[in-house]
């Protein structure tokens, strides 16, 4: 008892001079790589309330400190960094960029979130995962890297891919993402006389990709936001050094993988001459191999030049960029100047960012006459490619009308002249340039207020021509087509933003509120040479505008549970006052599982979280501009109307429909994060089921109720649900040997059901045009089926499995094959789809290679059903033979059997999409990477023609993909 007391008085004479040994700190905090000041970051004692933050010029004083107390400092987007006091006066700390995924910045539209306070489908793909190579266009960065997202790529030079977020959500509204480009929505109609409206951002300039890929993450896009969302964030001059330079060149080749199996001279000249009725003298004595001469090697090389430095309050990046690349199709060509600007200036005390960006871009293309690719497929392999008799230029024509020297108007065309005859050129000028401002109010920095301002601006100019001596002009002169217009897209959006902690609730909330306001405008017109005569056709003039105001409200309790909403009030110009405006919210919820106390002292877990969301969003792509409104076209100069001696141009009514609104999709989402041992294996499960209704689709009406038998409307729903499934794994983590990979499945299913506008159960609308014939479709729009369902015969096979002509299933039973016995047979939108990279860092040696997949997906073959029976060959207009498909060898077939289900393949396949391997050079002044990368080069596939992934299921005269080997030199100043 007496030691207990005379501890106790000891204890009592210590604690008041605890009270005189507390001490007081003070100091600044700045970014590692720019040395500015972070104002509002957080310095709290460990295991204490007791804190502050920085103020504007990144400054901090705290008080009540004892030795042996640690101080946490932590700001948003950096990683925390804890000091031990130990009497000092002064602590100043350098923050770093945070490189924990869960802790990454990620942009969600008009905001910012990090990746555990996420509670929509939103994934972030930086330049680590980027595809490699020489990437022409933005979109083949991330072909295979993220679930739900499906990237079919373009064969063209400089030719966009076709991207499908959910496998899209409409019919004949456009099925691409929203695409934004630091902050600015391009148009989702795309630019005149571009490939793809992507290339004018360099894909060596982008700093990352963020996809939205539910409503809860899209809804603040509203009216746009049914196919997902796109945010673009390019390269911005943020490290405070001296004048850098960087270089970087890579040069390609390519070429053609295989080619259609079509008849050689000598097969060909079997079936001519062993078919009745032919007459074997058409026949020419050559052996000419037509694919062969209009595809070559393909060159190219992309030059970046980048120049940067940073000051105390200013940066600045300039990038100059130039690509050239040829098409493996001879005469196609593609060229790229551009020159990216990024200026940042703080002022007032670092409270005031200013952002520049400015990308301005010459375009330019050389586009060859891709009928060519169908003629090579059809033309005699008997006859020679050039004729020193021929008027055509010494090009071999079939030729013998009126007199020998006329062309036969109906005959194929030869595929070499078709190219090598024809010029159509087009250069695009174009600029997007957007100020961003950021101020912080001085009196509640919780507050910032964000401005933005943009526009995107291209000026295209073009000419078409063909020589009186070309066999394709079907003219008496020269032809001529001078084609040139304007696009025009700009945009001022601004935003309140208030982030705070309310301590008493434990509780973080972030605030947002803002109004855009964005209008699109073309101008397009042509002149043409026609009979002696230039017709100048009228100036067409396309214009829309919308205007928005959104909110979010995003509430973090106990740093474990997560609430956010958001709405958005849209205005667009396509609609009528009474269908103007429509509402957009959704509401998403969060659980951070792994921040309970039941999780503290888990060895397996490092993340879990779960989310669900329910949002509403909404599509206006629908093409006409004014589809409510009772217009008039008037005719061009050669469809007038004569009184007397007069021409008089007429007024034609178009079709309209008053009642036109929006598309409105309902999604629902869940998905579970997570994580284990350190973030060793990571990755999320995301499945939705969504809704459209009210969709716009081009369907036909009885004769009589419109002025055309096809009116843009709102006809019928449509059901998709899905599971997306992303895995990242560090197999191997040391200091000098390092392994990732990622893999990525994602299942989908899309329904439509309902498609009428009456209650006909039977109704049905035929799709995907084809050969053969006017107005022939072979995929349908039904009730119960997937928009990209075949439309097809049931084929009859004989005991050896050969198709039997013209023999079909009775699915009716009556006896005869009709119309009626045609069924909706399997599609073309993949069951599953997925994509395995795997990327390998050994000391300064780098390796990856990225496969890509699709399964349960079917492809019709046009080019086996349009020249696959003898009688595509033989039975001609004029004096000509045509070329067979090798699958007649097979079939058999004397006559058409287009909608037969023999055609339909299956399409699934493995593709290895992407190998690089590099190594870097360090030097004391320059560094250099040396590189060496291979695309496309082989396809795991049982589909027997030119390629399985074809974007629409129909294969038809298809622009061949390449194989490509790529060398690249990087150089560092």
């Amino acid at each position: 008892m007496e030691k207990l007391f005379k501890s106790s008085l000891i204890l009592l004479f210590m604690l008041p001079m605890s009270f005189f040994a507390q001490q007081t700190v003070s100091g600044t905090v700045t970014e590692s790589a720019t040395g500015l000041p972070v104002p509002g970051a957080n310095i709290i004692v460990k295991g204490t309330t007791n804190g502050t933050t920085t103020d504007f010029d990144g400054k901090y004083t705290i008080t009540n400190l004892a030795e042996g107390n640690v101080l946490v400092f932590s700001f948003l987007g950096f990683t925390t960094q804890e000091v031990p006091y130990n009497g000092q006066a002064s602590i100043d700390i350098t923050l770093d960029e945070s490189q924990n995924a869960l802790e990454e910045v990620l942009l969600i539209g008009y905001g910012s979130t990090t990746q555990q306070d996420a509670t929509g489908a939103v994934e972030k793909i930086d330049p680590e995962k980027f595809n490699k190579g020489a990437v022409i266009s933005p979109e083949q960065l991330i072909a295979g890297k993220s679930a739900g997202v499906r990237i079919t790529p373009s064969s063209e030079p400089g030719g966009g891919g076709e991207i499908r977020i959910r496998g899209g959500s409409s019919l004949s509204g456009n099925n691409s993402p929203l695409i934004v480009v630091d902050g600015i929505p391009l148009d989702q109609r795309g630019v005149q006389g571009v490939r793809n409206q992507l290339n004018v951002i360099n894909p060596n300039e982008i700093e990352d990709f963020v996809i939205l890929k539910d409503a809860a993450a899209t809804s603040i896009y509203g009216s746009r936001a049914s196919n997902g969302v796109i945010l673009i964030t390019t390269k911005k001059g943020v490290t405070k050094t001296d004048f850098a330079v960087e270089y970087d060149l890579k040069i390609t080749g390519g070429e053609i993988t295989d080619k259609v199996s079509i008849l050689n001279a000598a097969q060909f000249r079997n079936i001519i001459e062993s078919t009745e009725g032919t007459d074997p003298s058409l026949l020419g004595t050559s052996d000419t191999d037509w694919q062969d001469q209009i595809y070559r090697r393909a060159y190219g090389a992309i030059h970046n030049i980048t120049v940067g430095q940073g000051y105390d309050n200013f940066t600045y990046r300039l990038n100059f960029n130039h690509t050239d690349q040829q098409g493996v199709l001879k005469t196609d060509f593609y060229e790229r100047n551009a020159l990216n600007l990024t200026l940042t200036q703080n002022l007032l005390d670092n409270n005031l960012k200013l952002t520049l960006n400015s990308k301005a871009i010459l375009d330019e293309n050389s586009y060859a006459d891709t009928g060519a690719i169908g003629a090579a497929i059809g033309f005699d392999p008997t006859q020679a490619v050039y004729d020193p008799t021929s008027p055509f230029d010494g090009y071999f024509e079939f030729r013998g009308g009126d007199t020998t020297d006329d062309e036969f108007r109906q005959a194929t065309r030869n595929p070499l002249a078709l190219l090598q005859q024809r010029d159509n050129n087009a250069k695009n000028k174009r600029n997007i340039t957007n100020l961003n401002l950021d101020y912080r109010f001085s009196f509640l920095p919780e507050l910032r207020f964000n401005l933005n301002a943009g526009f995107d601006y291209a000026e295209l100019n073009g000419y078409e021509t063909r020589p009186i001596t070309s066999a394709a002009n079907n003219q008496s002169i020269r032809f001529d087509n001078f084609y040139e217009g304007i696009n025009r897209n700009t945009l001022l959006d601004f935003y309140f933003n208030y982030k705070n902690e309310i301590d008493a609730i434990d509780t973080k909330l972030d605030l947002t509120a803002g109004h855009s306001y964005q209008e699109f405008f073309i101008n397009s017109k042509s002149r043409t040479t026609q009979t002696n005569a230039l017709i100048t056709n009228p100036i067409s003039i396309n214009r829309n505008s919308l205007e928005s105001y959104f909110a979010r409200a995003s509430f973090d309790i106990s740093n474990r549970y997560l609430i956010s909403a958001s709405y958005r009030r849209d205005g667009s110009s396509r609609f009528s006052e009474d269908n103007r405006w429509s509402s957009f919210p959704s509401v998403s919820v969060g659980w951070k599982i792994m921040n309970e106390s039941f999780m503290e002292n888990s060895n397996v877990f490092s993340n879990l979280k779960l989310r669900a969301g329910y949002g509403i969003t909404g599509n206006q792509e629908i093409g006409p501009n004014y589809g409510y409104l009772g217009i008039y076209t008037p005719s061009q100069n050669g469809a007038k109307v004569q009184f007397g001696n007069t021409f008089i141009s007429t007024l034609r009514p178009e079709e309209f429909d008053e009642n036109l609104k929006w598309e409105e999709l309902k999604t629902s989402n869940i998905g579970l994060d997570f994580g284990f041992f350190d973030n060793r294996v990571s990755g999320s499960v995301d499945a939705y089921y969504r809704e459209t209704k009210d969709l716009l689709a081009t369907v036909p009406v009885p004769a009589g109720a419109n002025l055309s038998d096809l009116l843009t409307t709102n006809v019928g729903e449509t059901v998709s649900r899905g599971i997306e499934v992303g895995l990242d794994a560090a197999i191997v983590r040391k200091e000098d040997f390092n392994w990732n990979v990622n893999y990525n499945i994602s299942f989908q299913d899309l329904e439509i059901t309902a498609l009428s506008l009456g209650n006909d159960p039977n109704f049905f609308i035929p799709q995907g045009g084809i050969g053969g014939g006017v107005g022939n479709n072979i995929q349908i729009w039904k009730e119960g089926y997937d928009p990209t369902t075949f439309f097809v015969y049931r084929q009859v096979y004989n005991e050896e499995g050969n198709p039997i002509e013209g023999a079909y299933v009775d699915v009716n039973g009556d006896n005869q094959i009709t119309e009626a016995d045609r069924q909706a047979y399997k599609k073309a939108t993949p069951d599953y789809f997925m994509g395995l990279t795997n990327t390998i860092n050994y000391k300064n040696l780098d390796f990856s290679f990225t496969f890509r997949g699709n399964f349960g997906n079917y492809v019709y073959n046009s080019t086996q059903s349009g020249n696959g029976f003898v009688g595509a060959g033989t039975v001609t207009p004029q004096a000509y033979y045509s070329n067979l498909n090798a699958n007649v060898l097979e079939s058999n077939f004397e006559a058409s059997q287009i909608f037969s289900d023999y055609y339909i393949r299956n399409a699934d396949f493995v593709r290895l999409d992407n190998v690089s391997l590099g190594y870097l050079f360090p030097g004391e002044e320059v560094d250099v990477r040396a590189s060496i990368t291979g695309s496309n080069l082989f396809v795991i596939t049982d589909y027997e023609g030119l390629d399985p992934e074809i974007g629409n299921g129909i294969d038809n005269n298809f622009y061949p993909r390449t194989r490509n080997v790529v060398l690249g030199l990087n150089l560092s100043f």
